[in-house]
């Protein structure tokens, strides 16, 4: 697929979905007086409407050509994400409700269409823009950015569209693979109770190569079933199979679910094969020890803010951070879009997958934030590119959790309800540091030397200080005495280097370089110093592009190198004490050759 004509969600295609980003009416009120381009929030350039002020209620309405579908299927309204709550009717009648800024949710609008071909929607979107109880990540709650923060999204944030499938379909669909089984899982969840004698027919393909063809009887609303897959039963084989950065293999799916009386729904998906583990102090990859060599992407773009300016930028994002030479991007305070997640998955970039935060500890937030959370990994769990969850990060939203129990139970709560949803990938309590229970241990250390990161992690004696002790930011990496499981450490942010901002700019960073020479040498200094610790199992540098005042990227907001990209690749990439070279080169010559 192309950039263009990729749809909303690629891992679960139908044919003839109907596009509604564009042109809609626009108001801050029920009037309509103005014209908004979806899916950019208002508060944006492209939106058209550039009003970045507290607008706590936005209206959307937009009459659509659609007849009522033939007997036998129905209409079905799609929101990629509405920031915070939406209301949505469809010619007058309410037709859904949801909470959340980040998720997705639809609604079947059959019984709401009328019987000629307009049809009018209307979007109501509340987003409270001084509410820090709402998880909201960076996006700030006062009237200008300040610090990190940035400008607020508001409303329809990701693509809106119908689609028209039969009575009975598919409306969440996940894969996972157990290589050393030899099996593959798919998890399906229909509209409604199927019809009796209901079947789903698989197939599973390797390009032009037929893996796998079943027909396996449905009979539920949430449907599980393992797969076998003869190909991975021999080992050379299953090496061409695996998925990684440096081999992005995907195997297509094509399913159809067939209900008696109905015509099929038939979907186009695909899949990854790899397991992402911990053991022996590193994260494992296919089963080997794999350095990350991550950057902090938030996602953020001066014209479109959360939103990427098209479907393109997001191809191109996951582009550029290759060409840098890192192997992954840990999404900060953000829910990326899917289409984004695709093209880690088809280009080969790790994503650590990371929840948006709210500010504060309350029962309510509480409430507001694991519905969301959960929702998150329910959608994006099929990605294989997505090696780890991160549901907090610095204490945001458990200010006190160093002494407060009840805050300690639930970031441990978020760990155990994460991995009950998905037990195959690490998760990490609270990064950064006051660690709970975590698969890794995160740690943000912005020493601007590379001494100083020698010093607190070059040998186990320094490193169990570091963590047990006041650590790097004045608070414990680890509360209260974990089990000791072979957990990673990983410098999860670092860096934040500055360059040149101009006297009296408003600014943000955490060491200033005076030119790109100098960039270059403390990056390469911090860097150096992490690669030659054996005890450390990978980095994420801050950041990848600036962000509004928070000018420590890579690259500008613009998405232009300050730097040499070349020579920040050579960087990046330089060897890791803590896999030998030997095991390194097997490990690619193994990916490039599939043995």
């Amino acid at each position: 697929m192309t950039e263009s004509d990729l749809p909303p969600v690629p891992h679960r295609v139908r044919a003839g979905w109907l596009d509604l980003c564009g042109e809609w009416e626009f108001g801050y009120d029920e009037s309509f007086g103005r014209t908004i381009t979806v899916p950019y929030p208002p508060e944006s350039e492209l939106s058209g409407i550039a009003e970045p002020g507290f607008h706590p209620v936005v209206w959307y309405r937009r009459t659509v050509e659609l007849s009522r579908p033939a007997m036998g299927r129905c209409a079905v309204l799609h929101f990629g994400a509405v920031d915070y709550r939406a209301t949505v009717w469809v010619n007058g009648q309410l037709v859904a409700e949801h909470a959340g800024g980040h998720t997705p949710f639809s609604a079947d609008i059959t019984s709401a269409l009328d019987s000629g071909t307009q049809q009018v929607i209307v979007v109501r979107a509340e987003d409270q823009p001084e509410d820090v109880g709402q998880p909201r990540g960076k996006q700030d709650w006062q009237v200008e950015p300040h610090g990190i923060f940035y400008r607020r999204t508001t409303g329809i944030w990701q693509p809106v569209w119908i689609e028209q499938p039969p009575a009975t379909y598919v409306t969440d669909l996940t894969w996972s693979a157990d290589p050393a089984a030899g099996t593959v899982t798919l998890e399906l969840r229909l509209n409604r109770e199927p019809e009796a004698g209901s079947e789903l027919a698989v197939t599973i393909r390797d390009g032009e190569r037929q893996l796998l063809s079943q027909l396996v009887p449905v009979s539920s609303t949430e449907y599980r079933t393992v797969l076998r897959l003869p190909a991975l039963d021999h080992p050379q084989e299953a090496r061409k199979l695996l998925w990684s950065p440096e081999q992005p293999t995907l195997l297509d799916a094509d399913l159809e679910l067939r209900a008696p009386g109905l015509e099929p729904d038939r979907i186009g998906s695909y899949l990854g094969i790899r397991t992402a583990e911990i053991a022996d102090g590193m994260f494992q990859l296919n089963g080997h020890p794999y350095f990350l060599r991550l950057v902090l992407e938030q996602g953020f773009w001066p014209e479109s803010h959360l939103t990427a300016p098209d479907a393109a930028a997001l191809r191109r994002e996951v582009e550029l951070i290759k060409e840098l030479g890192f192997n992954g991007a840990r999404i900060h305070q953000k829910v990326e879009d899917p289409r984004f997640l695709y093209w880690c998955d088809r280009l080969g970039l790790l994503v650590w997958g990371e929840m948006a935060n709210a500010f504060v500890f309350t029962a309510r937030t509480v409430e507001r934030t694991v519905t969301e959370w959960l929702d998150v990994v329910r959608r994006d769990r099929t990605h294989p590119c997505i090696v780890t969850w991160v549901p907090l990060n610095e204490s945001w939203g458990v200010p006190d959790i160093a002494r407060a129990p009840e805050q300690q139970h639930y970031a441990t709560a978020l760990y155990h309800l994460t991995k009950a949803l998905d037990p195959t990938r690490p998760v990490i309590s609270n990064d950064g540091w006051e660690h709970t229970e975590s698969d890794i241990w995160g740690v943000h250390d912005y020493t601007p030397y590379g001494d100083s990161i020698r010093e607190r992690y070059g040998t186990p004696d320094e490193l169990e200080r570091t963590l047990t002790g006041s650590g790097p930011g004045r608070r414990k990496v680890l509360l209260g005495d974990p089990v000791r499981r072979g957990q990673p450490v990983v410098i999860t942010e670092f860096g934040g280097l500055s360059y040149a901002p101009g006297a009296g700019e408003n600014w943000f960073g955490y060491s200033t370089a005076a030119d790109a020479d100098d960039l270059l040498s403390r990056f390469s200094d911090l860097v150096s110093a992490i690669a030659e610790t054996r005890e450390l199992a990978g980095f994420c540098y801050t950041q990848f592009t600036d962000t509004l005042q928070e000018t420590n990227g890579l690259l500008d907001e613009h998405r232009r190198p300050k730097v040499d990209a070349a020579k920040i690749r050579e960087i990046v990439s330089q060897p890791s004490a803590a896999i030998p070279s030997e095991q390194v080169d097997l490990y690619r010559r193994r990916a490039r050759k599939g043995r």
